[in-house]
């Protein structure tokens, strides 16, 4: 089923979840540690981040050091059908342009079809750690919307090979990100606005937004879309601070503001459980209070944490 059909036929504030593939050599166990104790709330479906290739630098006996790519992660395919077949939920797997060459796409979407996954989150994801900016593949995507089109130009039938007459035609939902603070590469929160406004236009049928610790910033990016025309649902996406050194490094790499008042109390905690206290009642408030109006479904990032999680939806459902 279509995440925008779970969104439709609903009378309430859904809930999903995000999860973290393993590393590379690790298993499944530690996905399904994670979802298992969640499973109870019903999540209509279940988003699978990836993550691109990187480099490291190995020296060589010469003494000289040569870059190597290497994958830490593994890809999402095999990860989204085993949820599904454990679960008996949708798995929505994020596509990224980064490491891909636009036939790399096209056959993981055939894969994806053949095992009957047709939500899809479209991305351009991040540049690599050495990397000063986003490197796309040779023969690959620049940016998300390349990658919508290759999508629904496939829903359309149509395939990279121009000789493929009466291709089958896929049905992939497509959703994008969404900054309610704008993408830190944005000039400014209008032309940020205007970009997501192509990728709907091109194809794209919900938005999930980056994490974000004041609603008031939430209601104020939706109110924005809906001025342009943007009138697909808009899923905010919530992670509970419950670490000190998530002072810095959340706004650092995710390119968010933190509110006054949460600073104060988590710099405040005396120890570890203090903290997840503090971060979970703040992420308990901004759940009820998005919940009471009436998003369409929250979406939490759940980094591996299902107690946290859990203690938060509990609260809140």
């Amino acid at each position: 089923m279509k995440v925008t059909d779970y969104f439709a036929n609903s009378n309430d504030t859904l809930i999903s979840f995000e999860v973290l593939p393993p590393l590379k050599g690790g298993s499944m166990k530690a996905i399904f540690d994670t979802l298992d104790p969640l499973m109870e709330f019903k999540p209509p479906f279940i988003d699978v981040t990836y993550h691109r290739e990187d480099y490291i630098y190995k020296k060589r006996s010469s003494g000289y050091y040569e870059k190597t790519a290497i994958r830490k992660r593994p890809g999402t395919v095999g990860i989204c059908a085993a949820i599904m077949h454990r679960y008996g939920v949708d798995a929505v797997p994020h596509l990224i342009c980064g490491g891909f060459t636009k036939e790399d796409t096209e056959n993981v979407l055939i894969d994806l079809n053949f095992l009957n996954i047709n939500n899809v989150l479209a991305l351009r994801g991040d540049a690599r750690k050495f990397d000063g900016k986003f490197v796309a593949e040779e023969e690959g995507h620049s940016y998300a919307i390349d990658l919508v089109g290759q999508i629904k130009d496939m829903n359309e039938g149509k395939y990279l090979d121009e000789n493929i007459e009466n291709g089958e035609k896929t049905d992939f939902c497509i959703g994008i990100a969404g900054y309610p603070e704008k993408h830190f590469e944005a000039p400014n929160m209008e032309l940020d606005l205007a970009f997501a406004k192509a990728k709907i236009d091109a194809g794209a049928q919900y938005i999930v937004t980056q994490m974000f610790f004041d609603n008031q910033k939430y209601f104020a990016f939706v109110d924005k879309c809906r001025a342009i025309g943007i009138d697909v649902p808009i899923v905010p996406g919530l992670k509970p601070m419950t670490k000190k050194y998530q002072l810095n490094s959340l706004p650092r790499i995710f390119h968010v503001d933190l509110p006054g008042e949460l600073v104060k109390n988590l710099s405040a905690a005396k120890n570890a459980k203090e903290r997840i206290d503090v971060g979970v009642e703040w992420c308990i408030h901004q759940s009820k209070e998005l919940k009471a109006a009436g998003v369409p479904c929250l979406h939490y990032y759940t980094m591996g944490d299902s107690e946290t999680i859990r203690r938060i939806v509990e609260a809140v459902y």
